[in-house]
């Protein structure tokens, strides 16, 4: 990864599509993202489910490459603030994440959407952890507002 931070987290997260969500201590969940340009992270889930029901607020999270040895971790780690978006921000939200994971028109999919919500995850902080760059290699983003 080249450039200065924000464009390296940027492309690693666009490199990848799962990140573990940590919710209402102690608990975690694998969820599919989208990223947009300002590195706000985008899921999808059931508002029912344990997780969904404590999202809003604060989270904690984790992205990382699969399949690594210690001479290769690499890795994103995160906390923000999660909202559920509503009106045209939801609008455009839904149109990237269908748009990153080619799902729209698939009708077998439409009953399964109409059941779930669209967060945003407004990192206030995330770290890249990077092996490849020296063993323990870190380097640490916080949003300026």
């Amino acid at each position: 990864m080249t450039g200065d931070l924000k464009q390296q987290l940027l492309e690693f997260l666009r490199e990848h599509k799962v990140l573990t969500l940590a919710v209402d201590g102690p608990y975690a969940a694998a969820l599919f993202y989208a990223v947009d340009s300002d590195l706000n992270l985008y899921v999808v889930t059931d508002p029912k489910t344990r997780h969904g029901q404590a999202l809003g607020g604060k989270v904690a999270g984790t992205i990382q490459r699969d399949q690594q040895c210690w001479q290769e971790i690499c890795g994103v780690q995160f906390t923000g603030q999660c909202v559920r978006l509503t009106g045209a921000e939801r609008v455009a939200g839904w149109a990237m994440f269908l748009k990153r994971f080619a799902l729209a028109g698939i009708e077998e999919l439409a009953p399964a959407f109409a059941k779930v919500e669209l967060w945003k995850i407004t990192p206030d902080w995330l770290r890249l952890v990077d092996n490849r760059q020296g063993f323990g290699h870190k380097a640490e983003w916080t949003r300026q507002d």
